[in-house]
């Protein structure tokens, strides 16, 4: 059993407004001819009027069918008196056929209805061989041309006002996905700085703490004191940087503290020396790029940071040694960073590690679209000052190297 879908509220309303506008008129006597009809009776106006009614309720849920039908009750409707409510709502089929019917029907109705004014026009003027003929064919325009081409125009305009939506939601999700983005790798920004700048210090301060607690001796705990106070400072001074570079610079607030470049190297170096002379550390800075060309400065600032993450990280795991930092590169073209260190299980205090710092170098690279790798590789051991190596016999050992090569291209700008 095949169940009508309920019609829409609009089209009981439109179909009562017809069937009671054509009765109205049916009651008065008015037709669309006078005579001269092969159904003539009093009745025979109605059927067409009724049937148009009922196909009212479908304009909306079944366009297709209605507007079938209901071209066979207009035909119909022509071998009576005719009832210009039954005309009227055969015009509102056609129209509906095109605004709800299928995309291949709105295509297609419009030009249909045209070629049948156009061959009603000439098949009037060959029956009738008058002028006037073309009143009819006008007619004919207006009945079935007139609604297509009107229900054409309004499809067209809300397909295209859907378009316009979808794209309006669209734009709203992309615009919603890139904050996301934003807002993440602001976030992965904010960690990696935090990281470079305060783990240094911490790391530090972590180990001397250790030893002044280890050792019951007065002058190794007050230069270990002295060690943890430099680092306090520092690490609070570089906290500052960080808060100033988060905070609005607008206004009468103090702009933030530039960052910090290759130049600040070897202050670094000095300071890693100095925490890990306790260690059995060395350092070295050997920068061959010859500081001629000026670099990008996001590549200056991950250079630094690396550099920076690579001595804290000797510091925590490195065994006696030197601990080797060379700067080197092609000018115009890229800028590599290498550090080595011993890399073993050492005696002495260390601090604990979590891996972050690898990831944000790795991350540092990735955004200037070079390549990074950091792990252990054989090399020979470097014997600590003022005393032998610690490593295995026969002066092999095994060397933690981090190596990252920075494009020196202006194309990719990260932040930080």
């Amino acid at each position: 059993m095949v169940t009508l879908p309920r019609p829409h509220r609009d089209d009981v309303l439109i179909a009562a407004a017809g069937l009671t506008g054509g009765l109205v008129l049916w009651s008065l006597g008015v037709h669309t001819t006078e005579g001269g009809r092969p159904f003539s009776g009093p009745w025979a106006t109605l059927v067409p009027l009724v049937v148009m009614a009922a196909l009212e309720l479908l304009r909306r849920t079944r366009p297709r069918t209605a507007l079938v039908v209901g071209t066979a009750a207009i035909v119909a409707d022509q071998f009576t008196p005719g009832n210009i409510a039954t005309v009227m709502m055969f015009t509102d089929l056609v129209y509906a056929a095109v605004v709800y019917g299928t995309p291949a029907a709105a295509r297609r109705i419009p030009y249909t209805t045209g070629m049948v004014t156009v061959a009603a026009t000439i098949g009037f003027l060959v029956w009738f061989r008058q002028p006037v003929a073309l009143l009819a064919g006008v007619l004919v325009g207006l009945v079935s041309f007139g609604p297509a081409a009107t229900g054409a125009l309004v499809r067209n305009h809300r397909d295209a006002a859907d378009a316009a939506r979808l794209r309006a939601e669209q734009t709203a999700l992309l615009a919603e996905m890139d904050r996301a983005q934003a807002v993440t790798a602001e976030r992965a920004r904010m960690a990696r700085e935090l990281h470079d700048m305060v783990a240094n210090h911490l790391s530090a301060i972590a180990i001397h703490s250790t030893a002044a607690l280890s050792l019951d001796e007065p002058a190794t705990t007050r230069r270990a004191l002295t060690v943890i106070r430099e680092n306090s400072v520092a690490g609070l001074a570089e906290m500052r940087r960080l808060i100033g570079l988060l905070r609005d610079s607008g206004g009468d607030a103090a702009p933030p503290a530039t960052a910090p470049t290759l130049a600040g190297l070897d202050a670094l170096i000095a300071r890693a020396r100095a925490n890990g002379e306790a260690s059995g550390l060395s350092f070295t800075l050997d920068d061959a790029t010859g500081k001629v060309t000026p670099l990008p400065a996001p590549v200056e600032l991950a250079a630094y940071r690396i550099v920076q993450e690579s001595l804290t990280n000797a510091l925590k795991h490195a065994d006696p040694g030197e601990v080797a930092v060379r700067l080197a590169g092609v000018p115009g073209r890229a800028l590599t960073v290498t550090v080595t260190s011993v890399y073993g299980t050492g005696p002495g205090p260390r601090a604990p590690g979590s891996g972050a710092g690898l990831v944000g170098m790795r991350e540092r690279v990735a955004l200037l679209g070079g390549d990074f790798d950091a792990g252990p590789v054989e090399g020979a051991l470097e014997a600590p000052a003022g005393g032998a190596s610690e490593g295995p016999p026969g002066g092999a050992a095994r060397i933690w190297r981090v190596r990252a090569v920075l494009p020196l291209r202006d194309d990719k700008e990260p932040s930080a």
